[in-house]
This record gives structure tokens, C-alpha cells and sequence, in this order.
């Protein structure tokens, strides 16, 4: 299966160069690979693979994946400034949870704007409902069924939906999209499944059955929000960074540990919507590549 997506930078539609894709086929597409794979969604062995990233041996990694992927790293700010190596990040996990520099993703500051909360694929739609098939079907992205809990589920039926998926080439950290407070906190115990369109082509119910971090958002310019990070396959850890009882436009809130992995943001009904661009790819099925802090959906 060939993954398309539309770079928004550049305007033109381009091929996803994917990260272990025999891998993924073998697993979602063959007997023993599904068989396999319940092995492997397990927590204990996507925490233990998570740990070894962090080691020393880990390093040797980096450079062929920069190669590989045509990874520059101008732009990102290194670990080990003053050190001898050429590639200064001291694990992969490191390299995977670089920064950026200082001004390398300037920020929309438009109010009526919404930046993206992070460097990603894009799917949007302007409500959730249960007729959507990209990118699976809509009974899988109800609110109830993504939030797991009561409280909240109904204040976001029929919302605005985004879904930004991050490859393992991707910057790996998430950030708030507007000024605001946090209202609510909470884990999903679940699996870890790949998040490829590979693996959701087989699988549509992987964002309900993996691992979630849910944080209710009420925020000054498009109201209250669901924001859902979701584990995946080999991700080591979800990492909250933000600690404070008020949040910042940009600010970064987290991060994931070695993996791809998918951050969902839910809206209320007639709030916002997501770009027009967004919105015709995503008809089309395929994604919008959009860079951190530029327009991903707009006020009502």
C-alpha cells in the first residue's frame, strides 16, 4: 500500500517514505504476523524497546536513520553542543525528541487562527459523525468512544475533529493551540497498535483500543477541547511536560518517546473548523503535511 500526502509547504502531492513498512505489512497482512503482533501491543515490550533507545547503544542509529530519511538537522537544537561526535545526541531517543531552534516554526498569532499543535499528517473533518470512513470509519471516532468517560463525551458530540499523525521522522513534541487552562487529566489503559494508515486499514478501531492521554482544554478562542494523545506500537512513553495551571499559545505540553504516534483534538459542535485545504485532502484520503505553529483550522 503507498502512502500519499499533500505537503502544504510545497504544494504537491508526495509518497511517505515508510519507517519498518515490511514490517508493518507482515504484521497486519500475514497469519503469524497478526499472531505475532498480539505480542507486540502489549505495554511491557513497547516499554522495553522504548528503554533501549535511551541507552548508549542506541546511538549508532542516528546517522543511517538521517540518511535514510534526508534528515537535516539544521534546524534543531543539539544535546551534546560542545561535544566531539557529529551527530550530538547521546541515544536515539535523544535524537527522536529533538527540539527546534529558537524561531525555526514561527507562530500564527491570528486569534481566529488555530496553529498546528504539531508537525504532522493531517485528517479533519468539520463534525464527527458516524458516516466518516477516513481515516476509519466514523463509529471509531465518536467522542464517547475516544474520551471513555461520560463527564465530557457529550459537550463534544457532532464537534470538529483533527487527527495529526506523527511518522518516526517527524518532530515528536506537541504543543497547546491556544491561551488557556487546563480542566481535566486522565489515562486510557488500552494497547499498543501501530498507527500507520497500514495498520488502520486493517484494524479502523486502533485510536479506541490503544493507550490514550485525554487533557480537556478550555481555551480563549475556540472553546472548550479534547485533546488526545494515543500511544502506538513501540512508542516508550507518553511525556507530559506541562505542569502549570494556565497554558500559552505554542507552548509545548509533551512529547513522545521512540515511536510514531497520533494526537486527536476534538472541538464543539459549530466552534471551528478545520482548513479548507485540510478538509478537501482529507475527502480525497489523504493527508495535509503541515508545519508546527501554521493555520490548521479557523474560528466560527
Amino acid at each position: 500500500m503507498m502512502i500519499q500526502f499533500f505537503n502544504r509547504e510545497k504544494g504537491v502531492v508526495e509518497v511517505e517514505k515508510v519507517y519498518g513498512d515490511r514490517a508493518i505489512e507482515w504484521l497486519y497482512n500475514s497469519f503469524p504476523g497478526r499472531f505475532f503482533s498480539n505480542f507486540l501491543i502489549k505495554r511491557f515490550f513497547s516499554k522495553w524497546y522504548g528503554m533501549y533507545q535511551n541507552t548508549r547503544l542506541s546511538h549508532r542509529k542516528i546517522q543511517p536513520f538521517l540518511t535514510n530519511y534526508e534528515i537535516s538537522l539544521d534546524e534543531y537544537l543539539p544535546e551534546t553542543p560542545n561535544g566531539n561526535t557529529t551527530v550530538p545526541y547521546p541515544t536515539f531517543n535523544s535524537f527522536f525528541c529533538r527540539q527546534f531552534k529558537p524561531g525555526a516554526r514561527p507562530l500564527s498569532e491570528v486569534q481566529g487562527e488555530m496553529p498546528a499543535f504539531a508537525e504532522a499528517r493531517y485528517f479533519g473533518h468539520r463534525e464527527i459523525s458516524p458516516s466518516l470512513t477516513i481515516p476509519v470509519k466514523g463509529e471509531y471516532l465518536t467522542a464517547s468512544r475516544l474520551l471513555a468517560d461520560e463527564r465530557w463525551a457529550p459537550l463534544f458530540q457532532g464537534g470538529p475533529i483533527l487527527v495529526a499523525r506523527l511518522c518516526p521522522v517527524d518532530y515528536h513534541r506537541f504543543h497547546f493551540p491556544d491561551d488557556g487552562r487546563p480542566l481535566d487529566h486522565y489515562r486510557i489503559s488500552g494497547l499498543f497498535h501501530s498507527v500507520n494508515p497500514l495498520a488502520l486499514k486493517k484494524k479502523s478501531d486502533i485510536f479506541i483500543t490503544n493507550e490514550r492521554h485525554v487533557t480537556i482544554l478550555d481555551t480563549v478562542n475556540f472553546g472548550k477541547i479534547a485533546y488526545i494523545e494515543v500511544g502506538a506500537m513501540f512508542v516508550g512513553k507518553i511525556v507530559q511536560t506541562f505542569s502549570k495551571k494556565v497554558f500559552r499559545r505554542g507552548e509545548e505540553k509533551g512529547y513522545f518517546l521512540f515511536g510514531a504516534s497520533t494526537v486527536i483534538v476534538i472541538g464543539q459542535k459549530g466552534l471551528w473548523y478545520p482548513t479548507r485545504d485540510i478538509l478537501e485532502n482529507t475527502e480525497k484520503g489523504i493527508e495535509t503535511f503541515v508545519k508546527l505553529g501554521t493555520r490548521v483550522a479557523v474560528k466560527n
